[in-house]
């Protein structure tokens, strides 16, 4: 599949989660929000960045067990916990946050 971001044509999976996580940029997490019905605010965006410096750091994507405790010890209980990521990513936390931040599917998520 392709997505189209000003022009640029990004390959995506039918899932719709980008092919080369090089390609991303914040315009790109934008349009995969706008596709995904996710309306942006700086709290997804704290946890999108919070995903992409993670993966870039231990070069493999955690579970959501450790992607919320991750969060917490990072930045704070307040948001590290799976009520307040559901809010922000109500069909899963992980997957949404991976997907909009240019990230692979996470291998345990369905």
């Amino acid at each position: 599949m392709v997505l189209t971001v000003k022009n640029i044509c990004l390959e995506t999976t039918d899932q719709g989660f980008l092919v080369n996580s090089a390609d991303w940029n914040q315009e790109i997490g934008k349009r995969l929000a706008e596709l995904n019905n996710i309306p942006l605010t700086d709290a997804h965006w704290e946890i999108i960045l919070f995903i992409r410096h993670y993966y870039q750091q231990f070069k493999h994507l955690p579970n959501a067990r450790v992607f919320t405790k991750a969060i917490a010890k990072e930045l704070g209980e307040e948001k590290g916990n799976s009520r307040y990521l559901h809010k922000l990513f109500p069909d899963g936390p992980l997957k949404y946050a991976c997907k909009l931040a240019g990230l692979p599917k996470p291998p345990t998520c369905l």
